[in-house]
């Protein structure tokens, strides 16, 4: 398997070097050059292992240059019982009118980019020794809440390494600020910045393509890599958790061989549910992927108004911080897919929003997206309603991400009359965005967030994850605090760490 880039198909490379080098020299973002299929006896072998065996088979298709074996130990570390809470990795809770929720956040971090991100760090790691790399490996990393502390979590004194994440300083919930400012390793930096995560994003993504920074990180023996989904080694152990959620509905009776299901996710930089899109080119049966956005609804207007995508507009900040995104990175990556790998078309639609901010994709490509896509998006207040709803007509306590995309599909179900079984990715516990979930309910948070854990257990009777119960009265190391147009000078740091 060869991967290339988004904005330049040319020049192939294997998967420990898109891995290692996180993102293409021309900005582009490497995928595969075609997508494996899985057969009737990786079904059989997928449905009778755990967890951990079905994502060593799903990676294997892809990242062709790591052994079975490698990857069955790199596994078996990342998804180690202790870690999750059990060996269900990424339990399936069957709700009502067809939901399904995938619970992806039971990782030490309570969030689902633990599902890629304690895995990264061997695939990166082994990646740097298969490529000949020497130089130590410095990741950046934007962060909108959770992708930062999960990232620093995976690569905290992991040898070869250094970590550097950035977080719009008023554009994350408290737990989430606590997590990274507390984060412990020697190997690690945090920086909040006076702006926006597409502000950090975009940023990262000047300094990947800065032949100046690149050429003085070479010389004191450093190199850049990126743990967000713009790198493959992050986006690739996504996709096993949508197969492992059908296998699970299959064996519950849920679905029989075959038989559709959807897949609704709440959506930020879109490459989670790109993870799905991917899972389906492989042969996992999806009748519609439901793109889920919050009041930064550019996502959905992309879906509805036929293919303009238009990042000129207000900005807001809501209860669901991690999808307060105006650029989503992996939406880049469908348009090479459906596009027919049409690079040059790519990297003009890229052109164009970096730009003038907007682009608008050609009717017989977006045609074939719109095909697979539906997309909704609600507000703060819809989102605590469905909290409320869930909670009492449910008993099932949701954090406001996914609550985002239970409403959405809720509404989609009412609109299409589509009773397809539906998987919904519940990514974050609710106790990460305590206040609210606690107000959601119709109780009071009078204190911070972190101390006043007991309060939604109160309201509740579930108890905390105990991750985030030991964050109460820890003392944040990292206070840093830097202009959006300052990030570039902060590279420097790394070679201190």
């Amino acid at each position: 398997m060869e991967y290339v880039s988004t904005r330049n198909k040319e020049r192939k490379v294997s998967a420990a070097y898109a891995i290692a080098n996180g993102i293409a020299p021309d900005g582009g973002l490497y995928c595969p050059t075609a997508f494996p299929k899985l057969t009737h006896e990786d079904w059989k072998q997928l449905a009778a292992a755990d967890y951990k065996g079905r994502a060593a088979l799903i990676l294997g298709k892809f990242l062709t240059d790591f052994t079975a074996e490698e990857l069955a130990g790199y596994t078996a570390k990342a998804y180690a019982d202790e870690k999750f809470g059990g060996a269900d990795t990424a339990p399936l809770v069957k709700l009502a009118d067809g939901k399904h929720m995938l619970e992806l956040w039971h990782g030490p971090t309570c969030a689902f980019k633990d599902m890629a991100l304690q895995i990264l760090p061997h695939l990166l790691t082994a990646s740097l020794k298969k490529t000949g790399e020497t130089r130590t490996a410095c990741i950046l990393v934007a962060t909108s809440g959770d992708t930062g502390k999960a990232a620093l979590d995976g690569f905290a004194d992991v040898a070869g390494t250094k970590i550097m994440v950035y977080y719009p300083e008023n554009g994350v919930s408290p737990m989430q600020k606590l997590q990274m400012t507390t984060q412990a390793g020697k190997n690690v930096e945090v920086v909040a910045i006076r702006g926006n995560f597409d502000d950090a994003q975009s940023a990262v993504k000047r300094i990947f393509t800065d032949e100046e920074t690149r050429a003085r990180l070479d010389r004191d023996g450093l190199m850049l890599s990126s743990a967000n989904s713009i790198n493959w080694g992050r986006l690739a152990p996504q996709i096993a958790y949508y197969v492992s959620a059908y296998c699970d509905m299959l064996a519950s009776g849920a679905v029989k061989h075959g038989e559709k299901i959807n897949v609704c996710v709440p959506t930020g930089n879109f490459g989670n549910i790109l993870a799905a899109y991917i899972a389906k080119q492989m042969g996992l049966p999806v009748n519609k992927f439901i793109c889920a956005s919050n009041r930064n609804n550019v996502l959905t207007d992309f879906f509805k108004k036929g293919g303009k995508y238009d990042k000129n507009r207000d900005f807001y900040t809501t209860a669901s911080p991690s999808m307060d995104i105006l650029i989503s990175s992996n939406l880049e990556r469908l348009l090479f897919f459906a596009s027919g790998y049409n690079d040059k078309l790519v990297a003009e639609l890229m052109d164009k929003l970096n730009a003038g901010g907007s682009y608008e994709v050609a009717q017989d490509v977006f045609a074939g997206i719109q095909a697979d896509f539906d997309a909704g998006c609600c507000d703060d207040a819809q989102t605590a309603e469905t909290i409320k709803a869930l909670w009492e007509k449910e008993h099932y306590l949701s954090d406001t991400h996914t609550a985002v995309a239970v409403r959405v599909y809720e509404e989609y179900r009412a609109r299409t009359g589509d009773e397809t079984p539906t998987v919904i990715a519940s990514t974050a516990s609710p106790f990460k965005f305590c206040r609210s979930v606690i107000e959601a309910l119709g109780g009071k948070l009078d204190k911070d967030d972190v101390t006043q854990l007991d309060v939604l257990t109160g309201l509740t009777g579930v108890a905390a994850p105990a991750p985030l119960a030991a964050l109460a009265g820890k003392t944040p190391r990292f206070d840093r605090v830097v202009d959006k147009a300052d990030i570039l000078s902060t590279v420097g740091l790394l070679k201190d760490l």
